[in-house]
């Protein structure tokens, strides 16, 4: 059964086990065409389990997935997804210059347009990489012709995150004045405390009773949106092992088997669609 009325945003940011930041330490960029490619068959797994439940998401992609799986991308837009941008090199903002990020990002934009022949609206940074230190990126985002980001994360990490960032959809203003709306990965509040509910490895590591009551929580008590991500390697218990410190274990391996039971229990509970198409229903975006 459904939960509510209220029209959650389902999202992929489709990307390998290689890109990964929590792997760069024993994976060189360099390397990557090297390792063994599973994104495409990976996707596709998720693909159809959003098939069986007539779910339709938006799809982030990397600009270094979509030139070597060209056809996928195109196939996400024909199966009526929304394609969204992941940046090129999934690199974290921060470490790169403001003139190598807006080249990466409108390269990237303008090689899913070509795939798709439609607009690209929606951006997600890799890691969530918009933090104070990169704000500056919010107006290439906005210049580049964006209309909403999915990037910055109302959460303390050690890597990225604004702790007092605002937690639900709204128009923000970039730091040159403009305006572009930013829907932040979703944040639940239980006795005081500030949990991440929004998917990917929050939805691995934390019970799922405890990802469960806080997206009811923020439909229910709140009556608002969340939205909810995770990644292809996820649905993927069966990848190759790399060798890294134990907290990179840790985020990358915990309960890989267990993702894809937890998502289809998670689809059958709450109502999914796009992230354009819960920025409409709440006014933010035309539909």
């Amino acid at each position: 059964m459904s939960e509510g009325p209220l029209r959650n945003a389902m999202t992929v940011d489709v990307e390998d086990y290689f890109h990964v930041a929590a792997l760069a330490e024993s994976i060189s960029r360099d390397d990557w065409s090297k390792h063994e490619y599973r994104a495409e068959a990976n996707t596709h797994r998720l693909m159809d389990l959003f098939a069986e439940f007539d779910i339709k998401a938006t799809f982030f992609m990397l600009g270094w997935v979509a030139q070597r799986s060209p056809k996928l991308v195109r196939e996400i837009h024909a199966a009526g997804h929304e394609v969204g941008c992941h940046g090129m090199s999934h690199q974290l903002i921060y470490e790169q210059s403001p003139a190598e990020f807006e080249r990466e990002t409108r390269d990237s934009k303008a090689l899913l347009e070509d795939l798709t022949g439609a607009p690209v609206s929606g951006y997600r940074a890799a890691s969530w990489s918009v933090t104070r230190q990169s704000l500056w990126a919010l107006d290439i985002i906005h210049a580049a012709g964006f209309e909403y980001d999915s990037s910055v994360f109302p959460i303390r990490h050690d890597i990225y995150g604004i702790p007092d960032a605002p937690r639900y959809p709204a128009t923000m203003r970039t730091p040159s004045g403009q305006q572009l709306v930013e829907f932040p990965p979703s944040i639940a509040t239980f006795a005081g405390v500030s949990v991440p509910v929004a998917g990917g490895g929050y939805f691995r590591l934390l019970p799922y009773w405890l990802t469960r009551m806080g997206l009811r929580q923020i439909n229910h008590d709140r009556k608002r949106a969340f939205i909810f991500y995770l990644h292809p390697w996820e649905v993927d218990p069966e990848q190759p092992r790399v060798k890294v410190g134990w907290r990179s274990r840790f985020r990358h391996y915990t309960n890989l088997h267990k993702t894809q039971d937890r998502l289809r229990a998670l689809v059958t509970e709450f109502r999914f669609t796009t992230v354009r198409n819960v920025l409409s229903d709440i006014g933010l975006l035309a539909a």
